[in-house]
C-alpha cells in the first residue's frame, strides 16, 4: 500500500466510488472526483475501441511498468 493517506471507501462520496479491488487508485481518493476521473481515462484507454486489441494494450501497460520500476 502507498505512504499516501487515503480515505476509506466508507468515507468517499458515492458518487465518485469506483470498483478498486486492487486498491491502486484509491490514492486519489482524498480528491474523490479526481480518482473517479482517473478511472474513466483507464476505463477508455484500456476498453474502448483501439486498433490497438485489449491484449496488446495491457503488453504496453505492462513494459512502461516495468521500465518505470513499478511493482503492482
Amino acid at each position: 500500500m502507498a505512504f499516501i493517506d487515503y480515505l476509506p471507501v466508507e468515507q468517499q462520496s458515492p458518487a465518485n466510488r469506483i470498483d478498486d479491488s486492487d486498491h491502486i487508485l484509491q490514492v486519489h481518493s482524498v480528491h474523490s472526483a479526481v480518482m473517479r476521473q482517473h478511472w474513466e481515462l483507464y476505463r477508455g484507454l484500456m476498453h474502448a475501441p483501439s486498433p490497438l486489441s485489449r491484449r496488446q494494450r495491457e503488453m504496453v501497460a505492462v513494459v512502461v511498468s516495468s521500465l518505470n520500476e513499478c511493482h503492482y
